[in-house]
């Protein structure tokens, strides 16, 4: 008889996951990783967003200008130098200069004395000095400051009588403003706005027949 084949029994089948199932599996999330997720990102995401507001602010709204200042003219109320090269006893020469800040901050700019010197050819002929004050947020604050001049530093002065005949009196004068600004106590910078005007008076009509100003700001 011809030799049967040998049959092997066949092996027992293994139910495997399909595909599917598999993903299901990986990407299962358990409750605690939920409740994690739920407690946690939100606040993160809103810190997150507070912080890139406030770096936003800070280099925008917040963010700390100088204070502008300008001369905006001078009025000569008194001039006793007319026809003679000689004052006469007691003459003297008052200036009112008309000076204004401007504050482009959002908050204000507190400043403390204020000082404005005259010079004539170098030498100091007049000094004036204001009261502390504020400038408010995004205003302008004008200051009339008086000065009274010595007349004697200006006639003793070798330039003068040069001056005098061609009927023009040219001085400089410097402004000094000193003060802070502060936001919302966080955000301070001491600032110290500086000016230097040089200013040619008419002798004859006591006018002002040129002037120019320049403006510096020290932090």
């Amino acid at each position: 008889m011809a030799e049967r084949e040998q049959v092997r029994p066949l092996a027992p089948s293994i139910d495997r996951p399909s595909s599917d199932e598999d993903d299901t599996t990986l990407h299962r999330t358990s409750p605690a990783r939920t409740k994690f997720i739920k407690w946690w990102a939100c606040p993160l995401a809103f810190l997150l967003l507070l912080a890139i507001i406030i770096i936003v602010l800070i280099f925008t709204v917040f963010h700390v200008k100088d204070p502008d200042i300008r001369m905006n003219g001078v009025k000569i109320t008194k001039l006793e130098l007319v026809n003679t090269l000689t004052p006469k006893p007691g003459a003297n020469m008052s200036l009112i200069a008309d000076v204004s800040v401007k504050n482009p901050n959002v908050a204000s700019f507190r400043y403390s004395n204020t000082t404005t010197s005259l010079f004539y050819h170098g030498i100091m002929v007049g000094e004036a000095r204001g009261p502390p004050g504020r400038a408010k947020a995004k205003r302008t604050i004008r200051m009339n400051v008086s000065i009274d001049v010595i007349t004697d530093r200006i006639v003793s002065n070798p330039d003068f009588r040069t001056d005098f005949v061609s009927g023009l009196l040219t001085m400089t004068s410097f402004s000094r403003v000193p003060g802070q600004v502060k936001i919302l106590n966080l955000f301070k910078k001491h600032i110290v706005v500086k000016m230097n005007c040089t200013t040619t008076f008419n002798i004859s009509t006591q006018g002002i027949q040129e002037q120019s100003c320049k403006r510096k700001v020290k932090i």
